[in-house]
């Protein structure tokens, strides 16, 4: 007997006959996605009252008993009345966590069948799979699969303290945990002693893995870790993109960014948990 799909979302690549009577369509003008001006999804009757076309859809799977698809709307879409388009960032509290997830997702999907219509070996049109989310080739079989960039973000601590850091492109004042990607060849784990050690020269150890996030900008997995720290002082100068970092007490924290959307933010909260509630006991 065949059990319940035990996520909220299913994921599929093979659309249903009927999409029925709601369907859910991420419409995405390049990387924002058309809501209205408070930030809600429009539903797809709103979309084609207005006249919305899409260059490309794709089926995305299904939630619940609502299809979901994803939509490439024209390079010079401009968003009817009523209508706006929002970086996905921009929509953290408009949009429920599932739905902001699938429009993660979708968003992915859309920017994989926009930038794969063609092959990159002999530039001939690629040709959509019926068994799987790829597209492929017809003269070299080479399948393309969407993009997916494994990342790294890691809690290092030294006792009560916890290393952070900020790059120029922070908001100013703002820190937080170390991360970067996984390079060919390396292990997530070897990425977290790498990465530590090339933006502060701190060598870690105990590496522990935490969780994980899928996040869409532009198309990445966080694989979240905590490590210990073993040896070295705090130096930058050799990461041109870290501009201060240092290890701070738990009870004198710089300033992070707010909220708890994003897994940095949950390593934090949850150093802060910990060792917070350890002095307290």
């Amino acid at each position: 007997m065949d059990t319940e799909f035990p996520l909220p979302f299913v994921p599929s690549h093979s659309p249903p006959e009927n999409p029925g009577e709601d369907p859910l369509l991420f419409c995405f003008w390049r990387r924002e996605l058309l809501v209205t001006p408070d930030g809600i999804m429009p539903t797809v009757s709103e979309i084609d009252q207005h006249g919305v076309e899409a260059v490309r859809t794709q089926y995305l799977g299904q939630l619940g008993e609502r299809p979901c698809y994803s939509a490439e709307l024209e390079a010079d879409f401009k968003a009817p009345e009523g209508f706006v388009t929002r970086d996905l960032r921009m929509l953290f509290g408009s949009l429920d966590e599932v739905t902001h997830a699938l429009a993660g997702r979708a968003v992915q999907i859309v920017e994989w069948d926009r930038t794969h219509q063609h092959c990159g070996a002999c530039g001939q049109a690629t040709e959509l799979s019926t068994t799987d989310r790829s597209r492929s080739c017809p003269e070299c079989q080479i399948p393309m699969y969407p993009r997916l960039a494994p990342a790294m973000i890691v809690a290092v601590e030294r006792g009560d303290e916890i290393l952070l850091g900020r790059s120029g492109n922070f908001p100013p004042g703002i820190f937080s945990i170390l991360a970067g990607f996984v390079e060919p060849g390396e292990s997530a784990e070897e990425a977290v002693i790498r990465e530590v050690y090339e933006e502060t020269r701190i060598v870690v150890e105990n590496v522990r893995y935490f969780g994980s996030q899928a996040w869409p900008f532009p198309n990445s997995l966080m694989l979240g870790f905590t490590a210990e720290y073993k040896s070295g002082s705090v130096d930058t100068r050799y990461d041109a993109e870290m501009e201060s970092a240092d290890f701070f007490h738990v009870d004198d924290l710089p300033n992070t960014f707010p909220g708890n959307i994003s897994i940095s933010q949950w390593l934090l909260n949850d150093f802060i948990e910990r060792k917070q509630g350890k002095s307290g006991s």
